[in-house]
């Protein structure tokens, strides 16, 4: 019965969770952080230039799900900068969750999930699919604690857990569906996502850690 609930629950959000850039005004949830401001971008000096008569190639559209969820700039538990688009998301298969390291509820048993994803995913984490873990609380969670942290769940490398100024943070977590005015009030919903397909599935952060796997795995064979 659980199981079947359980399921029943995963095919209802993964039809209801579409990638959120293809229908903003229906995905983006109620509450809403203040617009982080935009990073500056330093002028190409070559901008405008003749290259030997032939024209400058005109510069990519972005894609919808690049509009959506935004370059805002994040800080992994290395210190090292990461937009959260191009370096995060682009391209991958995540899973995506958020939590605190000062949580001693749900955040435990939620990240002991992922390290048992990781422990099934072997040698393709950080090669075919990526954990995410955002912190709802950035001022508390600077790198080095986030690092220390990641300790405790035997992270490797391909499992980043993000902080960084809290405008941004929250910025992301809101283009996630996951942002609260309140740290406690976080959610336990993971989002499995493969970008480069635009499936996005949502799944019980405190479920069995086989279904989330197999999830996982599912999404996975979709690319």
């Amino acid at each position: 019965m659980k199981r079947a609930f359980f399921l029943a629950f995963i095919l209802v959000a993964a039809t209801a969770f579409t990638v959120a850039a293809q229908t903003p005004s229906k995905s983006a949830p109620a509450q809403t952080p203040a617009k982080p401001s935009a990073t500056p971008v330093a002028a190409d000096p070559h901008a405008g230039h003749n290259h030997g008569g032939a024209p400058a190639p005109a510069a990519a559209e972005p894609t919808a799900a690049a509009k959506w969820f935004t370059d805002v700039e994040l800080i992994n538990q290395d210190g090292q900068k990461m937009r959260f688009y191009s370096d995060v998301l682009r391209g991958k298969v995540v899973v995506v969750n958020a939590f605190f390291t000062t949580c001693t509820s749900v955040c435990p048993p939620m990240n002991r999930n992922f390290e048992k994803i990781q422990d099934a995913l072997g040698e393709r984490l950080g090669k075919e699919v990526y954990l995410v873990s955002i912190s709802v609380d950035p001022v508390t969670d600077t790198p080095p604690r986030m690092k220390e942290y990641a300790r405790k769940f035997n992270a490797r490398p391909g499992w980043l857990f993000l902080t960084g100024k809290k405008e941004n943070v929250d910025w992301a977590l809101y283009k996630l569906g996951q942002y609260v005015e309140a740290k406690d009030d976080h959610k336990t919903i993971v989002i499995i996502g493969n970008e480069s397909k635009g499936l996005w599935k949502k799944a019980f952060g405190l479920a069995k850690s086989e279904e989330l796997v197999k999830i996982v795995e599912d999404t996975l064979k979709d690319q």
